[in-house]
């Protein structure tokens, strides 16, 4: 067993640090896909635009196309005339040029004319008759006009590898005419729930059993930040069970995640099997984080392993601080991706041994001006707390607790 590994004093950071080491040589699989279906899947490439956009000067009111400077001075009073020499149409070139004094009606999206290059609103115009047009208000070079390149430049750096689409992104590739990318596949992570006592949702429970809560809670968590969940389901808590279920998993995934295994009745078959299946095995029992203390930290052939406390409340909470970074590591993006974070004055004060990280369940509240982070308290064991709660608020393990009133730093669920 590492050194590190049984209840030593190792830190969540050092943990990490430990691991990241050991994905240096992880390469993730590229594949391509169509943008429909890469909402929220990782860049494998930069994008570079093949296109100016627009690619061509457009108006961004309905109005007329005019040269600016013969706007200038224009009032109510004292309007410009200018000559009417066409109509521009959508979605079609226009062949008109302006000449001094002249303009040309132009609706939104518009092509704008040849030497023209603004576009008085329609609302501060008014027709003389078929070729007049009174202009009652100025306008300046530019105004009302978004020029070809503005919004994309050919040859701009649209998205960079690593970024994690979202709809505006989406949006901005079929904007250049990319309708097929190149993503990161994402990781396989193996789940899989340890207990006698656990049982499938749709069993019913007798008395000392409890239906299986964390098979499809950090299925929730592998999906929702990037990762292929593959349920193994439940495995009993016997060394050759496990050991199966374990080295079956290490084979069909990049990761594994065990719940349950890592309580103080089962530990030991989790750490024995972990160390019979290859090295490094075991870098850290036990971590000084609450809830989850009695986690396990492996690393198997250059694979991790987790093995998560069995209560929901401490599995999700270690997921979030520790398997979430994993997965961004190996999807190429930053570490610490995704999760908004507030600040917001503690309703009470929460005491903290010092040495340990606490992550506290609140529920945030608007009083006045301020946000107002309330405990959500109860045992690791109520996955209620987490349904109810909309964050958490970590109180660093230099700290001995916060008062009431102190600001603190919440991640939104």
């Amino acid at each position: 067993m590492n050194p590190l590994a049984l209840f030593s004093a190792v830190t969540v950071e050092q943990v990490k640090e430990i691991l990241k080491k050991h994905l240096e040589g992880y390469k993730p699989e590229i594949e391509e896909a169509n943008l429909l279906q890469a909402y929220n899947r990782v860049l494998a490439e930069d994008i570079v635009s093949p296109e100016d956009i627009p690619a061509f000067n457009r108006s961004t009111v309905d109005g007329f196309a005019v040269r600016a400077r013969d706007t200038f001075g224009a009032s109510e009073s004292m309007p410009a005339l200018l000559t009417l020499v066409g109509e521009i149409r959508m979605g079609e070139q226009t062949e008109i040029k302006l000449s001094t004094g002249e303009a040309a009606k132009i609706p939104t999206g518009g092509m704008l004319p040849e030497c023209s290059d603004a576009v008085v609103m329609l609302e501060y115009t008014q027709l003389m008759d078929d070729t007049i047009l009174c202009a009652e208000k100025p306008v300046a070079p530019k105004e009302n006009v978004v020029e070809k390149g503005e919004d994309i430049k050919k040859g701009s750096v649209v998205l960079k590898k690593g970024h994690t689409l979202r709809p505006q992104d989406l949006g901005a590739l079929a904007a250049v005419g990319i309708d097929r990318i190149k993503l990161v596949k994402p990781p396989a992570v193996s789940v899989i729930s340890t207990g006698d006592e656990i049982k499938p949702p749709a069993s019913s429970v007798k008395p000392g059993e409890v239906r299986d809560i964390n098979t499809y809670a950090i299925c929730g968590e592998v999906m929702k930040w990037g990762g292929l969940p593959l349920p193994q389901g439940i495995v009993r808590d016997n060394f050759e069970d496990l050991y199966d279920a374990v080295k079956a998993a290490l084979e069909k995934s990049h990761m594994v995640l065990l719940s349950g295994g890592s309580s103080v009745g089962a530990r030991d078959h989790t750490v024995k099997v972990i160390e019979s299946l290859g090295k490094p095995g075991v870098l850290a029992h036990g971590l000084p984080v609450k809830p989850g203390k009695p986690t396990v930290v492996a690393v198997v052939d250059g694979k991790p392993i987790i093995g998560l406390p069995g209560h929901p409340v401490s599995a999700m909470v270690i997921f979030e601080i520790l398997v979430r970074p994993i997965i961004s590591t190996m999807l190429g993006r930053p570490e610490d991706f995704g999760g908004t974070r507030v600040y917001a004055r503690m309703s009470r004060n929460i005491a903290s041994a010092a040495g340990r990280q606490d992550f506290i369940r609140v529920k945030l509240e608007q009083r006045g001006e301020e946000l107002w982070a309330v405990p959500v308290l109860g045992k690791s064991g109520l996955i209620s707390n987490m349904v109810e709660s909309h964050g958490l608020a970590r109180i660093p393990s230099e700290k001995q607790g916060v008062a009431e009133g102190e600001l603190v730093e919440v991640e939104i669920y």
